[in-house]
């Protein structure tokens, strides 16, 4: 038995009878729980085991959540000790031993530029408590109100963190164009493409005509999650971070989901090596458990008490969960690892794209990957195929594959597989979503030659 597969266990738990209490008991809002119709009871690495004794391989990880897979033993070992040691599970914002240790842990990763001068707020438990808490900071700071996001954002679901999401509206909230090479706004794409997003964005902000007053912030996403896996190309964030320095606009970067190792570097902004003046983090940090800090410059400190207080932000047992995390990320030089992997990955997939017309795009960085499926020969680019994504995904699960979905029209499969992979197990996870990818065109090709039913 090896460390990524549970031992196995009769179902003590009837599957169908859960999964049909839970659709008549809980809100409509359930997003996973209608497209992965499972009931996880144990867990180990990369596999889960539903209660209908199937296995699977989870590339969701947590939507990113599980940097180190499911029950990694370090993992365990902290928790235990916090619950062995007597000491206290809510604290407030008191100071602790457990809360010390994480901070500790969370510095020593940073960038060192971005470190010296840092300071951390623990926020509410989700990653849009922190959104909030960010925008709530540099609003404080700056004196302004209104802020800059981008096209195909995805920043949370909370009232404020939504303003600034793709689909959300507030007043004085702004989108600017994401680079985005397939769906490039200004039709061109590559370098062309953010040179000319960067452009619009400085023409906006330095045009009086515009109607856009100074903002009190820019947030953004290295590599667009949720909007589809798109990677924001260095130059551009580096263009991004010299026009918000040169005009005192506070730059905040999401990395909820992509930090901890996720992109190949520990943090996702290192690859431009741009030093942003808030950090939102989130998912990871807390080792599986919920947690969610802001990191920002010094400078933007207003001090005021009980600034978007939580009465649960010194979730203990989260603190030393994601401390053991963030260590071993480190320590294991991991992101290094999902550098390396995630590459191998990205190659085979933009291979298996060549002999499948519906792949319009396979990108990622490190271990975040997103397929764009898209119905052929219907224009360039081609509109996104929901339908086929779906599909896939089913494929896939049928073949004990868990792969999330996203970006335009959700049509962007996403594999978000731990930090921990092994090569045997890419392999394997490749070789379920080619078969699956294959499985959900040909029964596609069925449909549309059999004609509309009757």
């Amino acid at each position: 038995m090896t460390m990524t597969e549970p031992p196995p266990a009769a179902p003590t738990v009837t599957h169908e009878g859960i999964l049909r209490r839970q659709s008549t008991r809980e809100s409509a809002a359930r997003t996973y729980a209608r497209s992965l119709p499972i009931v996880p009871v144990r867990a180990r690495g990369l596999t889960i085991e539903g209660a209908d004794g199937r296995r699977y391989l989870d590339c969701l990880s947590g939507a990113g959540t599980l940097a180190l897979g499911h029950n990694h033993p370090v993992v365990l070992e902290a928790i235990r000790k916090v619950l062995d040691s007597g000491a206290p599970l809510h604290v407030l914002d008191l100071a602790t031993p457990v809360e010390d240790a994480f901070t500790t842990e969370l510095f020593a990763t940073l960038p060192p530029r971005f470190a010296r001068h840092a300071r951390v707020r623990f926020c509410g438990p989700a990653g849009t408590d922190a959104v909030g808490a960010a925008l709530e900071l540099v609003r404080a700071a700056t004196g302004r109100t209104g802020l800059l996001s981008f096209t195909g954002a995805d920043h949370g679901t909370s009232t404020g963190a939504l303003a600034f999401t793709d689909d959300g509206e507030e007043e004085g909230a702004i989108r600017l164009p994401y680079p985005y090479d397939y769906r490039c706004p200004f039709g061109t794409g590559g370098e062309r493409g953010g040179e000319l997003a960067a452009r619009w964005t400085e023409g906006l902000l330095d045009d009086l005509g515009s109607g856009v007053r100074a903002p009190a912030g820019m947030i953004l996403e290295p590599v667009q999650s949720e909007g589809g896996v798109i990677p924001a190309p260095d130059t551009w964030l580096r263009r991004m971070r010299g026009i918000t320095a040169d005009r005192s606009i506070p730059l905040i970067a999401d990395e909820v989901q992509t930090g901890v190792g996720r992109t190949g570097t520990f943090w996702a902004v290192e690859h431009s090596g741009i030093t942003p003046d808030v950090m939102v983090m989130s998912q990871a940090i807390g080792g599986s458990l919920p947690l969610a800090v802001i990191v920002y410059h010094e400078d933007l400190d207003s001090g005021r008490r009980g600034a978007h207080e939580s009465a649960v932000q010194g979730n203990q047992l989260a603190m030393a969960a994601g401390a053991a995390t963030l260590a071993h990320v480190r320590e294991n030089r991991l992101a290094d690892r999902a550098a390396t992997l995630g590459a191998r990955m990205l190659a085979r997939l933009q291979g298996l794209a060549a002999d499948h017309p519906c792949v319009a795009e396979v990108r990622g960085r490190g271990l975040m990957i997103g397929v764009e499926l898209v119905a052929p020969a219907a224009g360039d680019p081609a509109p996104p195929d929901p339908a086929l994504a779906a599909a896939v995904q089913q494929e896939c699960l049928n073949r004990g594959l868990i792969v999330g979905l996203g970006g335009r029209e959700r049509a962007v499969v996403r594999l978000l597989p731990p930090l921990t992979l092994t090569d045997e197990q890419s392999v394997a996870v490749l070789d379920r979503f080619a078969d699956a990818l294959a499985a959900a065109e040909r029964s596609a090709l069925r449909r549309k030659e059999s004609g509309p039913s009757n």
